[in-house]
């Protein structure tokens, strides 16, 4: 055996522990660049979406109406 082959059970259980707390960094880092990568821009892309809906009716003066209706319906006036 060479000088760093595990020579006891214990010396093995430290070198796969080692090894299975690499793993699941490596798994960790890779996991948190798949979800920036994929879920961020979707985010940034439906932000966008809803302002540009809220721009559309504003310009359009579906907010004055939504309100209208909303005060109609709490008052019981419909």
């Amino acid at each position: 055996m060479s000088e760093k082959d595990p020579k006891t059970s214990q010396d093995l259980t430290v070198v796969v522990q080692t090894l299975l707390q690499q793993m699941q960094d490596k798994f960790q880092t890779m996991s948190d660049q798949i979800i920036g990568r994929n879920i961020l821009p979707h985010i940034t892309r439906i932000d966008d979406l809803e302002k540009n809906i809220s721009d559309l009716m504003t310009q359009a003066g579906l907010e004055e109406l939504e309100e209208d209706i909303k005060v109609t319906e709490t008052s019981g006036t419909a």
